[in-house]
């Protein structure tokens, strides 16, 4: 890659970095780590020095009227400008260029196994980088419409952090908040993996305290610390396995149990082409409706699988799951009851 887009990359990462509200003041060295891990893969210094980063940081002030500061209570960089964004200012032939090389590299990546979970995602950024020559055009989003999400505090920032102790069996410390009982604790983890679902993040870890596997959301982490501890002692846990009866994110001890359920033929159609899980299977087709089977664990996820699809399906096994949805059906008929 050229001189030249190696250095629009590393404007977009120190932005980043600068702008991350939940990391401020990064300070030089911060800097140049960030940018020698997202060009080369990682920090010892030896492709990014600090003289690199200073021209950077000068040609951001000059080049696009960055407002960086440098705080010596801080001993850090900042925005004097808090809303100020390098990705406001509209990209040049050379961005734009930068964006096809990253996804048609993506693309050349797409099948490969490590990457076959994001297959989808690369589709939708190489779609959207060749809709129009320009992709960040305004007038694109009047006649092509991509599934956006509301970003309400994700902290997806954190995900370099955590792939780095995963990757060298890093303890880590952070504050978790709970949807349910909304109290904040702190929690010490080994982090083991890291998985989306709908959207979201969630961190699979091995925790120190209680000495078992959980999994906490990320935009309910906060205060997240890499310790100097490290795990040497191997944690009975296989990411290709530990996910293997579930649907979402709920994976448990529990055995997983046969599931069977009718829906209709239109509904049949949707499960057909977009399977709930890799157990799905066609028991008998029907005049209106097909019955199929799932081997799964019960979970909310499921349940709420289920329950998305409305009067088109219906349970019959097992009949703890079916009197569960059952009851459920009452509860909101009660709420919508005249």
């Amino acid at each position: 890659m050229s001189r030249i887009k190696n250095a629009q990359i590393r404007y977009r990462v120190i932005d980043r970095s600068i702008g991350n509200k939940y990391k401020p003041f990064p300070t030089k060295e911060d800097l140049r780590r960030a940018c020698e891990e997202a060009l080369y893969g990682s920090d010892n210094g030896t492709d990014i020095c600090d003289s690199t980063i200073e021209k950077d940081l000068k040609a951001m002030r000059l080049d696009f009227d960055a407002p960086i500061k440098y705080s010596k209570r801080d001993k850090g960089y900042y925005y004097e400008d808090e809303n100020y964004s390098i990705d406001q200012i509209p990209l040049s032939e050379d961005d734009i260029d930068s964006i096809r090389f990253a996804a048609q590299t993506l693309m050349q990546f797409r099948d490969v196994s490590l990457f076959k979970q994001f297959g989808f995602a690369i589709d939708k950024i190489f779609d959207r980088v060749h809709i129009s020559n320009n992709p960040t055009e305004e007038s694109v989003e009047s006649y092509v419409q991509f599934e956006t999400v509301h970003d309400s505090g994700s902290n997806n920032e954190y995900l370099p952090e955590f792939l780095k102790a995963i990757k060298e069996k890093q303890v880590v410390t952070f504050d978790y908040t709970s949807y349910i009982s909304e109290k904040t604790k702190s929690r010490k983890v080994l982090p083991l993996l890291l998985k989306e679902y709908r959207n979201r993040w969630y961190l699979i870890c091995f925790s120190i305290e209680k000495s078992k596997i959980m999994t906490f959301g990320l935009d309910r982490i906060s205060n997240l610390v890499l310790t100097e501890d490290y795990q040497t002692a191997p944690v009975d846990f296989n990411p290709d396995h530990f996910f293997e009866n579930s649907i979402g994110i709920t994976a448990n001890d529990s055995e997983p149990v046969k599931v069977i359920f009718k829906i209709d033929k239109v509904g049949s159609k949707y499960i057909e082409s977009q399977p709930l899980h890799h157990s799905q299977k066609l028991q008998k087709k029907g005049r209106k409706r097909n019955t199929f089977s799932l081997k799964v664990i019960v979970s909310e996820e499921l349940k709420r699988t289920f329950l998305s699809y409305g009067a088109q399906i219906e349970v019959l096994k097992p009949e703890a799951l079916r009197n569960e949805l059952r009851n459920i059906v009452l509860e909101m008929s009660e709420i919508y009851h005249d």
